[in-house]
């Protein structure tokens, strides 16, 4: 009887697949910053929507490797997600006060304003409020929708208000500026305070009401890299284009200021 014969190919492909498992995994858990690919993550005020994934665009065509992620919201919950330890790389606030608070915690380092930004009427097409001045916004049965008091844009809606000496009792308090601009194309409500370039955003879903200049407010936007950034050097050029010439013409096409 001829010995039985020990067939090993199916162990040394385990063994294969074992060693391209490993490789694999250990590809996984490195820091994506060694990797083909690193995704620069970007928290920014709701009002820079636009002009930011503009910019984010540029970015990753002038940097091939480079994905920038961005996440939108209030400019103060935004600031509590990074106190709070949120992965992030580079913050722009519509607030100077936001953005003050991670720089006096450590998170954040030498913001520096790149555009500023006043406030508007928003009303729907038709306009069922016959809304034509700020001082429409206190009449009786009027359904106006602001930002709530602690973000930005309803903190400086409160300063117009203050400067135009009327008190406004809010239909509803939304989240952010986009928000109340939902609610005003939706038409749930006669008009909405928000900044000057949601309204250019918006086209012709709404209509523009302007506020005079002499009790009109504005906001300034910071912008800064994170302490907690994994990618420095990205993050630092993501904040040198939104400073370029380059970076400031998106930003006048959607309607802002200069600092």
């Amino acid at each position: 009887m001829k010995p039985s014969r020990v067939v090993r190919r199916p162990v040394v492909l385990a063994a294969s697949a074992l060693l391209a498992l490993s490789a694999v995994a250990a590809c996984g858990s490195s820091d994506d910053s060694s990797s083909a690919t690193v995704t620069l993550h970007v928290l920014a005020a709701s009002s820079l929507t636009e002009s930011f994934t503009e910019l984010g665009h540029q970015f990753e065509k002038a940097h091939p490797g480079t994905k920038v992620e961005l996440d939108f919201g209030p400019s103060s919950g935004l600031s509590q997600q990074i106190s709070q330890g949120a992965p992030a790389d580079v913050f722009a606030s519509a607030s100077p006060t936001n953005m003050d608070a991670l720089v006096s915690s450590g998170d954040a380092k030498d913001p520096r304003d790149f555009a500023k930004n006043s406030m508007e009427i928003a009303v729907p097409p038709s306009n069922p409020g016959k809304i034509s001045s700020i001082a429409d916004l206190a009449k009786s049965g009027v359904k106006v929708a602001l930002c709530q008091a602690q973000v930005p844009c309803g903190k400086v809606a409160a300063e117009v208000f203050a400067n135009a000496k009327i008190t406004v009792k809010p239909a509803t308090e939304e989240v952010d500026v986009k928000s109340v601009l939902t609610k005003v194309t939706l038409g749930e409500v006669d008009a909405g305070v928000v900044y000057v370039t949601d309204v250019q955003a918006a086209g012709d879903k709404v209509k523009g009401v302007t506020i005079p200049a002499d009790v009109n407010a504005s906001t300034s936007y910071p912008i800064a890299t994170l302490e907690g950034s994994r990618h420095q050097q990205q993050a630092s050029e993501f904040v040198d284009l939104v400073l370029s010439d380059a970076g400031a013409k998106v930003l006048e096409q959607a309607g802002f200021q200069a600092p």
